[in-house]
C-alpha cells in the first residue's frame, strides 16, 4: 500500500510550523526570559552589595556615635570634677573667711567685755567711794 500524500503534507506543515514557532515565538520568548533572569540576578546582586555597604555604613556610624558619646561623657566628667573642685575651694575660702570673722568678733567681744569690766570696776570703786563719802558725811 502506498501512503497517502496528504499525510506527508501534514507532516511537512507541522515541521514547518515547529521551525516557524521556534524562530518567531519560542526563541525570542526564551531570549526575553533569559534577559529578565539576568536583569533580576544583577539587580539582586546590586541590592546585596548595597545592603552590605549600608550595613558597613551603619556600623561605622554606630562606632563614631559611640566614640563621640564617650568623648562627651569624658568631657562632662572633667567639667563636673572641675566644678566640684571649684566648689570645694569656694567652700573652704568661705569657711576660712567665716572662721576669721568669728575669731575677730570673739576677740572684739572679749575686748569690749574686758573694757566693760574695767569700766564697771572703776565705776564701782567711784560709786563705792561716793556712797561711803555720803554715808560718812551724813553721820557727822
Amino acid at each position: 500500500m502506498i501512503p497517502d500524500l496528504s499525510v506527508l503534507w501534514v507532516i511537512g506543515f507541522v515541521l514547518l510550523l515547529v521551525v516557524l514557532l521556534d524562530r518567531l515565538l519560542f526563541g525570542p520568548l526564551q531570549r526575553i526570559m533569559r534577559d529578565r533572569r539576568n536583569a533580576v540576578d544583577s539587580a539582586r546582586q546590586l541590592a546585596d552589595e548595597s545592603a552590605a555597604r549600608a550595613a558597613a555604613a551603619a556600623a561605622e556610624f554606630d562606632e563614631k556615635t559611640n566614640a563621640a558619646r564617650s568623648e562627651i561623657y569624658r568631657q562632662m566628667d572633667e567639667q563636673r570634677r572641675a566644678a566640684l573642685d571649684h566648689r570645694s575651694e569656694l567652700i573652704a575660702a568661705t569657711r576660712h573667711e567665716a572662721e576669721t570673722s568669728i575669731a575677730e568678733g570673739r576677740a572684739r567681744v572679749r575686748a569690749e567685755a574686758d573694757a566693760a569690766r574695767d569700766a564697771l570696776a572703776r565705776d564701782a570703786e567711784s560709786l563705792g567711794s561716793a556712797i561711803v563719802d555720803r554715808v560718812l558725811s551724813r553721820k557727822s
